[in-house]
């Protein structure tokens, strides 16, 4: 059976006997109630069992308002979160109110009435709740824009996690390869956020995105008239990321003419916009990726060798999901924790039955796929345990007993980037032939955006084709 939640923890520190049993008593079955006399037991117990809330008496042996104002006092400086209740007897809130502005949550009188004293603790957890959720968000948003957001714990990833380590302190080119969605950019941005660049601009440019047509004027800028709608002069991305970090994402797909000029710029440090004449001073940091085959680029001309070795001076390999099967479960756990808390929700755990089908499951989109599967969870299932059943139909369907591998693999062994690339030109080409060439059909037969259907095609050399 799946592990319980923690009950909720609730502590009365009364010298009454009978005031702490009626406590226990009445809220025994719903909280988790701890029980002390004094002013020491209160130290205790805030230390010991991670309270939710403390119930506190005002009037302790030897401890009145002051004493209890300064326990109140020092548990803000600590990174205990526990909401803590004071107790009065015939006091007004004016009495208590030196309390309330140290820190104490709210107060309640004595007599104690146990329904009004329950409505407050019921509302008291939930809010608890939210802070605390809240809480780990902002943590995870830090850590985010800190580390970058790469989770793992596998070998491969603790090896990428030592290169970055290593290589952010300088000022060497990077390139960052691996398949689409295994987190490329969050290692680019690591590296940029543990360089002595920090402080400066990290400018991300997806090469694939922009039209071979504008992206001359994106990279390097253009001066006023330099073409016709150039209405205004406009700085290039390179002489935005000056004295930080320039990401070409995609690298693979830069036209000759401009892999031309990017090595011209990297050599010489200074760039010239389109339609000037100025050469501008340029310091920046070049880390780039690509999912493609380099080396095989070169070799067929489709990429320069001068700005390969220029730019490959150390590679980064990030592994896709598929051969980190043991990071999913700690992926899951953290997208859970990450998407729950900016839903205002109670965090979600995934159930025994599911976790072993989202493993076997191969993630062609790797962590990006991972990542949006998670988020549509979160959102969709009504309880706190996703199930086997909560899972998508496509997830379902392709780790089922009908779902087995029909590959056959020689006797001599295959390579296995030019077997999934031939495949991909295969499917590539084929949706063109079926749509007449138009791209933004044969985009929609593949499931894939306008903007990956262009770089499919330039990859393949289509282009010229269709």
């Amino acid at each position: 059976m799946p592990a319980a939640h923690p009950r909720t923890k609730i502590a009365i520190v009364d010298d009454d006997p009978a005031v702490r049993s009626r406590i226990a008593e009445a809220f025994g079955d719903q909280y988790e109630v701890f029980q002390g006399s004094d002013l020491p037991d209160a130290y205790r117990l805030l230390e010991a069992e991670h309270l939710d809330v403390l119930l506190l008496d005002t009037r302790l042996p030897s401890a009145g308002m002051a004493e209890c104002r300064k326990l109140i006092e020092s548990l803000g400086k600590t990174d205990i979160d526990t909401l803590l209740f004071v107790l009065c007897e015939n006091l007004r809130k004016a009495d208590v109110m030196p309390l309330l502005d140290a820190g104490a949550y709210e107060f309640f009188g004595k007599p104690i009435d146990p329904d009004g004293l329950r409505v407050l603790l019921d509302r008291a957890v939930e809010q608890l709740r939210i802070q605390r959720e809240n809480r780990i968000l902002r943590e995870e948003i830090r850590r985010k824009n800190e580390e970058g957001d790469l989770v793992g714990s596998t070998e491969a990833m603790h090896h990428v996690f030592e290169t970055i380590r290593r290589i952010a302190p300088s000022d060497t080119t990077v390139v960052i390869r691996g398949e689409s969605g295994t987190g490329k950019e969050l290692v680019a941005r690591a590296i940029h956020i543990n360089s002595r660049r920090r402080s400066g601009p990290f400018i991300s440019v997806n090469c694939a995105a922009i039209p071979e047509g504008l992206m001359e004027a994106e990279l390097f800028g253009y001066e006023k008239g330099a073409f016709t709608g150039a209405a205004s002069t406009k700085e290039g991305r390179v002489e935005l990321a000056h004295r930080g970090s320039l990401f070409l994402d995609e690298i693979g797909t830069l036209p000759p003419s401009l892999q031309s000029k990017l090595l011209r710029v990297l050599e010489e440090h200074t760039v010239t916009r389109l339609g000037g004449k100025k050469q501008i001073k340029v310091d920046f940091r070049l880390i780039s990726a690509t999912n493609e085959n380099l080396e095989e680029a070169v070799r067929k001309g489709h990429f320069r060798e001068d700005l390969y070795y220029r730019i490959h001076v150390v590679p980064i390999f990030v592994p896709p999901l598929r051969e980190r099967v043991d990071d999913i479960p700690l992926l899951i756990d953290y997208f859970l924790r990450v998407y729950c808390a900016a839903n205002g929700l109670a965090t979600m755990k995934i159930g025994h039955d599911a976790l072993p089908v989202l493993k076997r499951y191969p993630w062609p989109g790797n962590v990006r796929e991972l990542e949006n599967v998670v988020q549509r969870l979160v959102l969709m299932t009504e309880h706190d345990e996703i199930g086997l059943t909560d899972l998508p139909p496509d997830i379902l369907a392709a780790t089922g007993p009908s779902a087995r591998s029909t590959a056959a693999i020689p006797a001599g062994g295959l390579r296995l980037d030019e077997q999934v690339n031939a495949y991909e030109r295969s499917l590539v080409e084929a949706a063109l032939e079926q749509t007449g060439g138009v791209k933004a059909q044969a985009a929609r037969l593949l499931g894939v955006d306008a903007n990956r259907m262009k770089y499919l095609c330039r990859k393949h050399g289509f282009n010229r084709r269709h």
